[in-house]
């Protein structure tokens, strides 16, 4: 208490003692590849954010492009702001090195990151390279490109693994195969990443005009621009919403067209197809992950997670050795309380009140006296959160009155 000497009137501010909880970002892209300047800044997390700065930074006399340039391009192109580009050089790996920080390695220190992509690396290595960056860091989700030539849409429903080793007595010690390697005897090779809820997967690549030679049209993976599309969804709905039935800009046409049949196969494998519609154009017309657990089928649901958890972790770091007792655990209520019935507001939770959205509980259930004395404090918190409506069906029933059409969503 401040010591008061002179007769008078004064005045004290007091804290309120609410912090509140503020959302991260979620539309920071990295893009690890190869620059078409290969010497260019490589292996540094260079922040781009225009086209011009990229010009400048990764260009340079040269006039090819790369997989990394038109993933860049196309994630500014629909709407991406702000993005990291590592440049692995001309004999890189986007792995990384076992000595320093080189490819992936680099963005592990960029919190703002959210989403990863390798652009045109499709081989089994670089999908596990990129997942498990995603699956280590639990704060981002990767853009996977499927390889630019299918044999056919069944290889996509299959998970690509490395050549299988030469069996030995083998005649000429012939090794099992290429890439996808370990399948029956006479089945198609694989060619779909693994199982993640962390990674997402798309095809078929996209023909687009060459930025560095407009009059070209080329073949690029799609993963930029998907990124570029999750940054867009994102600032005008909010990362709940589903990044799909979104055009892809910039799109003069594909290298594939799925048909309705195909992707009744390919969808519930977690492959995310982009389809030609004749009315509407191009557009991204699914929102899965690669995981099969139905609870983090969904990107959004991923990604709405993902930014739960970092929003409460960065901004709750004021608990560390605060006094572990009942006044520390209504704080705690109440900050969580507070962010997630903004959350709630803003249509990312499920629920007519915010008692069917969410629930947190941090008291003394869940803190009992061995918690404590491990110098920890613990919090429950449960969310329902919006779920896309992925199929509409529309039932027509027909009577003496007449016809009546009723749709609904599942």
């Amino acid at each position: 208490m401040p010591t008061y000497l002179t007769p008078g009137i004064y005045v004290q501010e007091v804290s309120g003692g609410v912090n509140p909880i503020e959302s991260v970002g979620t539309a920071t892209a990295g893009f690890v590849g190869v620059a078409p300047d290969a010497t260019a800044h490589v292996n540094e997390a260079v922040p781009i954010e225009n086209w011009t700065q990229f010009r400048t930074r990764f260009v340079g006399d040269a006039t090819a492009s790369t997989p990394l340039s038109h993933a860049v391009f196309g994630f500014l192109r629909n709407g991406g702001r702000r993005c990291y580009v590592v440049n692995v050089g001309p004999d890189g790996s986007i792995a990384g090195a076992a000595r320093g920080r080189a490819g992936l390695q680099v963005l592990e220190g960029i919190d703002e990151i959210a989403i990863v992509a390798a652009p045109g690396y499709t081989d089994a290595a670089a999908y596990e390279a990129v997942l498990g960056h995603c699956e280590t860091l639990q704060d981002r989700v990767a853009v996977l490109d499927a390889p630019r030539e299918v044999s056919s849409t069944n290889a996509l429903t299959r998970v690509v693994t490395v050549a299988a080793p030469a069996r030995a007595g083998a005649a000429g010690g012939a090794a099992g195969g290429a890439a996808g390697g370990g399948e029956e005897e006479g089945e198609e090779p694989g060619l779909r990443a693994r199982e993640s809820s962390y990674g997402s997967y798309y095809f078929p690549w996209l023909q687009v005009a060459d930025p560095l030679a407009p009059q070209s049209v080329v073949e690029v993976p799609p993963s930029g621009h998907v990124a570029g599309i999750w940054a867009r969804t994102d600032g005008r709905r909010g990362v709940h919403k589903a990044p799909a039935n979104e055009v892809v800009m910039g799109a003069l046409g594909l290298t594939y067209r799925v048909t309705d049949a195909e992707q009744a196969e390919l969808n519930p494998r977690g492959v995310n197809c982009i389809r030609f519609f004749a009315r509407e154009g191009i557009r991204v017309w699914g929102a899965r992950t690669l995981a099969s657990d139905p609870s983090w089928r969904y990107l959004n649901v991923r990604r709405l997670f993902n930014m739960i958890e970092e929003s409460i972790a960065e901004s709750t770091r004021w608990i560390v050795f605060e006094p572990n007792d009942v006044t520390l655990w209504k704080s705690i209520r109440r900050d969580v309380t507070a962010f997630l019935t903004r959350l709630w507001r803003d249509g990312a939770l499920m629920g007519t009140t915010p008692d069917e959205a969410f629930f947190v509980q941090c008291d003394a259930e869940t803190n009992p006296p061995e918690v404590i004395d491990a110098g920890e404090v613990h919090t429950v918190i449960g969310v329902a959160p919006v779920k896309p409506a992925e199929f509409i069906v529309f039932r027509i029933s027909q009577s003496a009155v007449g016809a009546a059409l009723a749709s609904e969503g599942e």
